[in-house]
């Protein structure tokens, strides 16, 4: 079953006394697998935030369906399965972190637990200050208390738009960590993100929207990577002309070659004619693009 699926998803914004309105949307198609963790990307006024909002049921579509879970998004059954930190996190500063979580659970629909939110801010990494009022948080703090939230009765779709804002780099890897392990739960990541190394090191999947359209979607490893390209290093002393001769190309650094190998079985084949060759291995990858390359080109092509 697909966690999100939408179809022709359009979302026009209208304006007193004027005849025309703003397209955030323009007919979006995108289907989230569920157990998946999903990134969405695109440059500034893309209409990330406005697509969230859309399959929250926060804001109405113009046109076009939603469903998610298998349902409306407006749907109260639904909304207490979904995990969601919004971008703009306004917290009561009058109150404290365990206030928060037992009023959150109660409006969700679950029955307060004392026991599992301590734990929660525990996972969270901000324990210590269960009982200070939130006023007095930092940012960072601010957003891994939107994150417990979120996680709040073990949701089976995480919607997090822009989670990490504010958080310092060790912090990152923490909820990077608290994410890659609700996925491997089984819950569905919906991820938006500037932080694009966080989106690669976190999603398998990623959709790329710009101008209200999707121009790009499928697994990461599809998108960023060479196709059947590699890149090898080799030790010093590497015959390069004997090298050549077996299908590796010089480039690069010394020692670095690369191979075109469409499986693992002629991969293997041909590492095996470079070090009959003498060659000794150093390094290998696949030789393809980081996430913001990926990004660029796409923005580039469209333009």
């Amino acid at each position: 079953m697909s966690a999100i699926e939408v179809s022709g998803l359009r979302k026009t914004y209208r304006r007193a006394f004027r005849r025309t309105g703003t397209d955030a949307l323009r007919g979006v198609d995108l289907t989230v697998p569920e157990g998946s963790a999903f990134g969405l990307i695109g440059p500034n006024g893309a209409g990330k935030t406005t697509f969230i909002k859309a399959i929250l049921g926060i804001v109405q579509p113009t046109g076009g369906t939603v469903k998610v879970l298998g349902g409306s998004p407006e749907d109260p059954r639904i909304r207490a399965r979904i995990g969601y930190l919004p971008e703009r996190l306004h917290l009561p500063n009058a109150w404290t972190a365990v206030a928060f979580l037992h009023t959150v659970a109660k409006l969700k629909g679950h029955r307060p637990d004392a026991a599992a939110n301590l734990a929660l801010l525990e996972r969270v990494g901000i324990a210590p200050a269960a009982r200070r009022k939130i006023g007095g948080y930092s940012k960072g703090m601010r957003q891994r208390l939107g994150l417990a939230a979120a996680l709040l009765g073990s949701p089976a779709l995480l919607v997090l738009d822009e989670p990490t804002d504010g958080i310092d780099p060790l912090g990152r890897v923490e909820v990077r960590t608290i994410l890659q392990e609700e996925v491997r739960r089984g819950t569905t990541l919906f991820l938006n993100s500037h932080l694009l190394a966080e989106t690669e090191r976190v999603c398998d999947r990623v959709a790329i929207l710009a101008d209200g359209r999707v121009l790009r979607e499928g697994r990461l490893e599809e998108l960023s990577r060479g196709g059947a390209r590699w890149a090898v290093r080799f030790a010093p002393g590497a015959d390069a002309g004997a090298l050549a001769a077996v299908g590796f190309q010089a480039g690069g650094p010394e020692g670095l070659f690369h191979v075109e190998a469409a499986d693992a079985t002629a991969l293997n084949a041909a590492l095996d004619k470079a070090r009959a060759s003498g060659a000794l291995l150093v390094e290998l990858k696949r030789d393809g693009q980081d996430l913001e390359a990926v990004l660029a080109s796409t923005m580039g092509a469209a333009a």
